[in-house]
């Protein structure tokens, strides 16, 4: 009998833009003014084989693709969908529900192929990947795909019919949540409110800076709408995965062509912690809970640079939700505030 795993968020940051053809009908969003300018803003640089392999069949822990006690049957695949961000949006949360699912088998680690490993090939990509039967579904998430100016390019050479998975998140909370990280692996940088700044006096916010970068969705989103149409990317709201994470999965569920296996059976809700965590519903063992690196406190901000910032990333925010067709309501959460 194996323990239940954690959720919680993960990934990693990487440049933005990019080339290629735009599909018929998308448009370039007209970005608004006091971004930083359009090189700040660039940056630098049908089920199947449901239980044939029961619970052997599922991943492991986070640190690999496959467990021990994985039969060794199957074949390694390329992945048919991809988490590709966003980096503290909540992608390991994501990751460790889906891999719940008996036809699902994904890689614990991110393999970062499509941004800092392409050169080791298809071959090196398809062998990182666990076995699979026939009829379940290969996946890996590597938050830093959806900032990373190749990447649409090379998954879309790889196989133009891939299924794209977005986690997104209020972009101001997200990148206090990126600064908080970074801060605990190197507590001598400067404070957020520094690093927010280029002019802290004319109130001009850094775009360039990469816990600013990545939220700006509607910026790294036309990318990849350039070599994807919008019915293969489904977007995931992060915070929705907290509040209800059996609502969210049923979405991603039927966006994989999956049964809906994972429910609200599957979720129980950590006080402590403020996040669900994952349990098996056949398993009386306690639910298996966020590791020490998610659910970290963040420090204060000033309420002053919060205020700016919101001011900052609403008009991407609005752009974003018409972009999608999906509106996050990440302006009324403030407001309620």
């Amino acid at each position: 009998r194996r323990a239940p795993r954690a959720l919680g968020g993960g990934g990693g940051g990487g440049p933005a833009g990019g080339t290629g053809a735009r599909p018929r009908g998308a448009r370039a969003p007209r970005y608004p003014a006091g971004a930083g300018g359009d090189r700040a803003m660039r940056g630098p640089p049908p089920p199947a084989a449901a239980g044939r392999l029961s619970r052997a069949g599922s991943p492991g822990s986070r640190g690999g693709g496959s467990s021990s006690t994985t039969p060794d049957y199957g074949e390694k695949r390329l992945p048919q969908a991809l988490i590709i961000g966003v980096k503290k949006g909540g992608t390991r949360a994501l990751l460790e529900a889906i891999r719940a699912h008996p036809d699902v088998r994904a890689v614990g680690t991110e393999p970062h192929f499509f941004d800092r490993n392409y050169e080791k090939g298809l071959e090196w990509y398809r062998n990182v990947m666990p076995k699979t039967l026939e009829g379940q579904i290969t996946m890996e998430k590597t938050p830093s795909y959806f900032v990373t100016n190749e990447a649409p390019r090379r998954i879309h050479s790889m196989a133009k019919d891939t299924k794209l998975i977005v986690v997104v998140r209020n972009p101001v909370t997200r990148a206090i949540s990126d600064y908080t990280q970074t801060l605990s692996k190197k507590p001598e940088i400067p404070t957020f409110e520094v690093l927010a700044f280029k002019n802290r006096t004319l109130g001009l916010i850094d775009a360039s800076w990469s816990a600013i970068r990545i939220g700006i969705y509607a910026l790294h989103l036309e990318n990849w709408l350039q070599y994807f149409p919008l019915s293969q990317i489904l977007f995931v709201s992060g915070e929705r995965l907290i509040t209800d994470p059996a609502g969210e999965m049923a979405k991603v569920q039927d966006f994989l062509g999956l049964k809906r296996v994972v429910t609200e059976k599957h979720f129980y809700f950590n006080k402590t912690k403020g996040f669900p965590c994952l349990k098996k519903p056949e398993d009386s063992s306690a639910p298996r809970c966020l590791g020490k690196s998610k659910g970290r406190t963040h420090p204060k901000i000033d309420p002053d640079v919060i205020h700016r910032l919101r001011k900052f990333y609403k008009p991407f925010n609005v752009m974003f939700y018409q972009m999608t067709g999906q509106d996050f309501q990440w302006e009324q959460e403030e407001s309620d505030k």
